[in-house]
């Protein structure tokens, strides 16, 4: 029996993306790991990634020449109308092919899911188990008379890790050409990268969230030990010479004992790459100890989730910190060298239009490296969807506008022609931001200012010998303490 899982994600991009940035490179971890668990049970699996094909022509020829028996397929919210089309293609060349959808819009908006047509079975929550045992009954002619098909959850460390090569196998066939499993996207990151998931689940209550996440994966995190953790990173090290990687989970720092536990068989396994992942502002500035050890063993930046420089705001949305906690983390992270990724919002419920300059002029204080802003968006199976739904602001009306871009309007009550000036104005670096950024530029590419001065004083003949450093300065003149390192470092 064949099986081929579809990939719908071509709301961001379209058709014909590969290659072309996080969205149109990375895999699917919800459909890499189905796969490596229907494999495990002895099932052939095969995919067609929408990113890779040019157009709905192409999948239909595509299609009718693998001519599966039954397809998979994951879907987002954002994911639903391409879903649709996929089906109505695939039933129609194929009046017989068993179709299956899963993903978390088939969990957070069942009723909404069951509307598709041409679907046979829907799969909620995790299919790691029910996936290949519905597999297992259509095989041997045992087709559940039921619809939907409720998921188990699997222990972590007892599926198989993804299978990377579903997706590297099927984009090399259309010109995927990267020497890496996945694209990088940051340039402390370099390739070869891959990203891996090491939990699921968040214990925070954010409103623009949860419950949603609670729904899917339960109330409480469950992540994947550190042993098998390690595993999965020699097997990619062997089979891909990963440079670099990141992780997936909602928020990685948030359990000490693991990230201890983490860092130090990191370290022992020999493992240099630099990696990436998601914290919380208040977490760095009450765990400083570990964004230190995390930062010795190799971390280069973090993902952090500012959402608004507004007190009043965070406390709409539930996020559990404070602005001066978001300005710190910022301060924290540059003092431990750390890259920093900011994801923000603009135009949240409520929000004044002095509420969302207060968050422009934080994340210019902040100075990130990487900028992430969304309009706020309001997504199914959250408490902030069913504000907007209750009091009547929603402005989706398509499905692809569950994009988290921020282009277009997504609810009313805001003016969403100053919500794109204040987006690009949060991205406008202060003078003394840009200063400091072209001074670590200057060292970065050419090393100490100091020697690149008494190099140019060599060659004009100008250089005289500089009196030792001993504590005072060359004038004679007392050091202010710290000045020392200083002066010898020329900054």
């Amino acid at each position: 029996m064949k099986t081929i899982l579809i990939y719908p994600g071509i709301a961001g991009r379209g058709f014909n993306c590969l290659s072309q940035g996080m969205d149109a490179g990375w895999v699917s971890h919800g459909l890499g790991s189905i796969s490596a668990a229907a494999k495990a049970d002895g099932f052939e699996v095969d995919l067609i990634d929408l990113r890779a094909l040019t157009g709905w022509d192409h999948f239909r020829a595509e299609f009718a020449r693998r001519a599966p028996d039954v397809i998979g397929l994951t879907m987002m919210s954002v994911d639903y109308n391409p879903v649709k089309q996929a089906l109505a293609i695939a039933r129609e060349v194929k009046p017989d092919v068993v179709t299956i959808v899963g993903g978390p819009h088939v969990t957070l908006a069942l009723e909404d899911s069951l509307r598709i047509p041409n679907v046979d079975y829907m799969v909620t929550n995790e299919g790691e188990v029910s996936f290949p045992r519905l597999l297992r009954a259509i095989s041997e002619g045992r087709r559940p008379a039921e619809k939907v098909i409720y998921g188990e959850t699997p222990d972590l460390d007892q599926i198989p890790f993804i299978d990377r090569s579903l997706f590297l196998d099927e984009w090399r066939k259309w010109g995927y050409t990267l020497n890496s499993p996945e694209v990088p996207f940051v340039a402390e990151l370099p390739g070869p990268f891959v990203t891996i998931i090491a939990g699921r689940g968040c214990a925070y209550n954010c409103s623009f969230c949860k419950p949603g996440e609670d729904h899917i994966f339960g109330k409480r995190v469950r992540r994947r030990s550190v042993d098998n953790v390690i595993q999965e990173l020699r097997e990619l090290r062997e089979r891909y010479h990963f440079a670099s990687f990141m992780f997936h989970d909602d928020c990685l720092a948030e359990d000490r004992r693991w990230v201890k536990e983490f860092c130090e068989k990191y370290k022992a396994e020999g493992f240099t790459q630099p990696f990436f992942c998601q914290s919380r502002a208040d977490l760095v500035v009450r765990h400083e100890d570990i964004v230190a050890l995390m930062r010795e063993a190799g971390l280069a930046g973090y993902f952090i989730g500012f959402e608004s420089g507004n007190q009043r705001i965070l406390n709409f949305l539930r996020k559990g910190t404070t602005v001066e906690r978001n300005l710190e983390a910022g301060r924290v992270c540059r003092k431990h060298g750390l890259a920093i990724w900011a994801n923000y919002m603009l135009g949240i419920p409520t929000e004044t239009k002095e509420e969302v300059m207060d968050t422009v002029n934080m994340i210019r204080e902040i100075d990130p490296d990487y900028y992430s802003p969304a309009f706020f968006t309001p997504h199914p199976g959250t408490d902030l969807y069913d504000y907007c739904v209750e009091n009547d602001l929603s402005l989706i009306q398509d499905y692809d506008s569950y994009r988290r871009n921020p282009t277009e309007p997504k609810i009313k009550g805001q003016d969403y022609e100053f919500l794109s000036w204040a987006r690009d104005h949060s991205q406008k670096r202060k003078p003394s931001n840009r200063a400091r950024r072209a001074a670590r530029t200057f060292v970065r590419k050419y090393g100490n200012p100091a020697n690149y001065l008494r190099k140019i004083r060599k060659l004009t003949g100008t250089y005289r010998e500089e009196p030792a450093l001993t504590g005072s300065l060359p004038d004679g003149g007392q050091m202010a303490k710290g000045s020392k390192e200083q002066y010898s470092s020329g900054l």
